[in-house]
């Protein structure tokens, strides 16, 4: 995984579960391996004080078991998703000593676990940290079209000003222009996600069609550490973020004011309908795997497919009841007084300010032109594309395409769809781009 988005990911944590009894006290390599897998089983259930029961003097007293709990269920998932399954350990030796290796899988991306042992068979150490290149090579980086420019942007935003790329096509303009607005997470402004940039393929795919784009970092990748425990909602962390963009873009160099789009995937999709509503000088909105409804209904939707994949992603089931608990804490919570603490990572103020809100109901009441694309084999919110094509069927406002065998990033899925799927290299399909490019210059014809 690409260094900028996991360097937060890269931790140092005490921890050791009690070994197995087959594990052999003479064999400092098996007796490592075995302690890895109980720490790894014990994390994976939320059993934090047996994952800390046994480590050295130095690492106890440095890492409680509450930080534990802060690392496993809050720090990791808010980077990459909650955890899927582990990948086959490899024993190494650092020092004399073995450390066991194994890869994590997560909803959004891959890490290497890694536990050191000590001579007494204690652990001094266990590390979560990008795997290393050969195991997560990214794909070449798509070619700049010939004459291309990126140019830095700052986009304001409350927290500070978000660090942004303008990407212009070849010429002198002025360009028909979009603000590409990223999905869930604390996403840069490329949407990295594993080995692949899918906002930059489209930002690239877009500028040689002719077509200028401009993309920054979300505020909770930006200034994550300080936004950490507040209430935020989520126009604050999406809404507010898109609308300065688009104000910005307007104002830039060889940019046609006149001619400006919201594109947004996911979250970014579910949210271009409101992003639209409140600018109100949008010459049309692109929606990439479009959701109805964020809320933790549909998290529960996904981890039971997940679940359904059998083998290792079967464990997911064991996070669905904590996730019914808070769907229906958030069904009764009062807005006015919401519950403290975190409900599936995010604060109760986040999932309220979701709850009344339907991407549908509010694309309904625009006047704007709209394009939704869904890849066919988009487990995540793949169900939702029939309610878009029932709500605007025969409309001449609303423009709808389904593409075979492509995932969640418009990239081939495997078969059946999985989370592993996010962690192979590739980029978004050509064919998705250019029916984006013909869509938006066929809204206001380049002159």
């Amino acid at each position: 995984m690409q260094n900028r988005v996991m360097q937060a990911c890269l931790l140092l944590v005490a921890t050791l579960a009690g070994a197995p009894a087959h594990a052999r006290a003479d064999d400092p390599a098996a007796l490592c391996r075995s302690r890895s897998a109980a720490v790894l089983e014990a994390l994976h259930g939320g059993r934090y004080a047996d994952a800390t029961r046994h480590f050295d003097a130095r690492m106890s007293a440095a890492l409680p078991v509450s930080k534990l709990a802060e690392v496993w269920s809050t720090m990791l998932p808010a980077k990459v998703g909650g955890f899927v399954s582990g990948g086959s350990p490899d024993v190494t030796r650092a020092g004399g000593m073995p450390v066991v290796q194994t890869p994590l899988h997560f909803e959004r991306g891959a890490l290497m676990m890694r536990v050191a042992c000590q001579p007494d068979g204690s652990i001094g150490g266990l590390f979560f940290a990008p795997l290393p290149a050969e195991a997560d090579a990214s794909p070449p980086a798509a070619a700049p079209p010939h004459g291309m420019r990126e140019v830095a942007v700052d986009v304001p935003s409350p927290p500070g000003k978000l660090p942004g790329v303008l990407t212009l096509p070849a010429g002198k303009g002025p360009f028909p222009a979009a603000v590409l607005v990223a999905g869930s997470g604390p996403n840069d402004m490329d949407e990295t996600i594993g080995p692949n940039k899918p906002l930059r393929d489209i930002a690239l795919g877009l500028a040689e069609a002719g077509i200028a784009t401009l993309r920054y970092d979300k505020r909770t990748h930006a200034y994550g550490s300080q936004l950490a425990g507040q209430p935020i909602t989520i126009d604050q962390e999406v809404t507010d973020d898109a609308l300065a963009a688009l104000r910005q873009l307007r104002t830039l160099p060889h940019v046609d004011p006149s001619r400006t789009f919201v594109v947004g995937h996911s979250l970014g999709a579910l949210m271009a309908p409101r992003i639209a509503q409140r600018d109100g000088h949008l010459a049309g909105a692109v929606l990439l795997a479009a959701p109805e409804r964020m809320n933790l209904e549909l998290v529960i939707h996904q981890m039971r497919y997940i679940e359904s994949l059998g083998g290792a992603y079967a464990a997911t089931g064991r996070q669905i009841p904590a996730v019914e608990a808070a769907r229906d804490a958030m069904a009764k919570a009062d807005p006015g007084h919401p519950p403290q603490g975190l409900f599936f990572h995010a604060p109760a103020a986040y999932w309220l300010s979701l709850r009344d809100y339907d991407a549908i109901d509010t694309a309904r009441a625009l006047h704007l032109p709209l394009l939704v694309l869904q890849g066919l084999a988009d487990y995540q919110v793949g169900p939702d594309f029939a309610r878009w094509q029932q709500s605007f069927r025969g409309s001449h406002r609303v423009s709808l395409h389904g593409y075979p065998g492509l995932s969640h990033l418009f990239m081939p899925a495997g078969t059946p769809p999985s989370p592993a799927d996010y962690g192979k290299a590739g980029h978004v399909d050509p064919a998705v781009i250019r029916d984006m490019a013909t869509w938006m210059l066929g809204r206001h014809a380049v002159r």
